[in-house]
């Protein structure tokens, strides 16, 4: 489930997105603020109290700054993409290169704590869900040919899986996997963040958007 999950997750979305064609942008808000505060819930419930409890403290901690400052590069690189930020180039129908190897680390990356029935691959269902659906409205707003988007939205799916498998042999260094996990839920903690500050436009809140991640928090304590 580990490995599939995530990939059907992207595939099902992008095929979504080119049936149907939504253009309704608060639909995809409160999708996005739900996901963020999904995610974060489950690194509050779930991710920290596991690393906090294996090891020194300030250790851990400095793991996660590191993972906080990849995240900022990545969206450097991206953006702002992994949060549902995407500037189209009038001018051009061509997809960035940085634009695509920033999604793919950051998938990749994501891909590293998975772990079959935790609440962190139901979190990451739900974050590539909204995510590869913004991605797939991005190539079709960008006039990208069918088998060119399919093609990209593939590469960007597989991400995420070959970084659990690569985790899996890495399991033998329990040092190492503590230290990566570390790094992820910094890169989750930025990124579920940003999510919650800026999906919505003039980054405010609203009864329904605070309701969404009510839920999210709510549904993120039961899972976890």
């Amino acid at each position: 489930m580990v490995l599939i999950a995530p990939f059907l997750a992207v595939l099902l979305s992008f095929f979504f997105a080119n049936s149907l064609k939504p253009k309704n942008k608060n639909i995809i808000a409160l999708s996005l603020s739900f996901s963020g505060a999904f995610l974060l819930s489950i690194i509050i419930f779930e991710l920290l109290p596991k690393v906090y409890e294996s090891a020194d403290s300030k250790t851990i901690g400095l793991f996660i700054a590191l993972g906080i400052l990849l995240q900022i590069i990545l969206e450097f690189l991206s953006k702002g993409a992994e949060h549902g930020h995407f500037h189209l180039d009038k001018k051009s129908n061509s997809i960035p290169v940085l634009l695509w190897i920033s999604l793919s680390i950051h998938a990749f990356v994501e891909g590293i704590p998975l772990e079959s029935d935790s609440g962190l691959l139901y979190a990451i269902l739900i974050h590539k869900l909204v995510i590869a659906f913004i991605l797939s409205m991005f190539l079709i707003d960008s006039q990208t040919s069918f088998v060119k988007s399919i093609c990209l939205i593939t590469v960007f799916a597989l991400m995420t899986p070959l970084g659990s498998f690569t985790m899996e042999y890495l399991n033998a260094f329990p040092q190492l996997v503590l230290a990566l996990n570390s790094l992820v839920i910094g890169v989750l903690l930025h990124i579920s963040t940003v999510i919650l500050f800026e999906s919505s436009d003039g980054h405010k809140f609203n009864i329904k958007k605070i309701l969404v991640i009510a839920l999210g928090i709510t549904i993120a304590y039961l899972f976890a």
